[in-house]
């Protein structure tokens, strides 16, 4: 079973950054899509970033130019941050997909505010 483990949440000022990291239990490139998603309270599930096996990127309009997404060469990912508005308050999960399976992380709460 795969395993992902978020990290790198908290509590942040309106114009602030941080960076999330998720963990997985094998190798990033055992799947064709990594990402990051989102969900705050009364708000649909959404996609903030993905990067696919080949290395294509796709970003949420709304984080466009504020937030990137990385991976390692072995087993991790980033999401970094930045101008970080309380609309981007939420909890945040890691996904990976293969043909064989979708894999979630439990998320990892961030919080905008002054």
């Amino acid at each position: 079973q795969v395993q992902l483990v978020e990290s790198g949440g908290g509590l942040v000022q309106p114009g602030g950054s941080l960076r999330l990291s998720c963990t997985v239990s094998e190798s990033i490139y055992n799947f064709h899509t990594v990402g990051w998603y989102r969900q705050a309270p009364g708000k649909e599930h959404e996609l903030v970033a993905q990067i696919s096996q080949g290395g294509r990127l796709t970003y949420s309009e709304s984080v466009k130019d504020r937030f990137a997404i990385s991976r390692t060469r072995t087993n991790t990912m980033y999401l970094h941050m930045s101008g970080l508005k309380p609309e981007d308050s939420a909890s945040y999960s890691c996904n990976v997909r293969s043909f064989n399976g979708n894999y979630w992380g439990p998320g990892t709460l961030v919080t905008v505010s002054s």
